[in-house]
């Protein structure tokens, strides 16, 4: 499986507002955290949240979550080449 790019190595906190969302989860996005359509082509597709009501998230940059679109602190443990 391709890895994806890592679009930073901290997460992307945000006040959302209610509704549907769609987190880039190929890191290629030029508007992260959300898809924009730069998969295309690839093995990866975006990946839909829905909020129920407004909440603060933090969302994954490093997309190497295992509870994505959250980060789960994931971007820690990646090597820093």
């Amino acid at each position: 499986m391709t890895q994806p790019k890592i679009a930073d190595t901290k997460p992307m906190v945000l006040e959302l507002d209610a509704g549907d969302y769609y987190w880039c989860s190929c890191g290629q996005s030029q508007k992260q955290p959300y898809c924009d359509g730069s998969h295309k082509g690839t093995e990866f597709t975006p990946v839909k949240f829905t909020l129920e009501e407004p909440k603060k998230v933090a969302l994954c940059l490093c997309k190497h979550s295992q509870n994505s679109p959250l980060c789960d602190g994931s971007h820690s443990k990646l090597s820093h080449e």
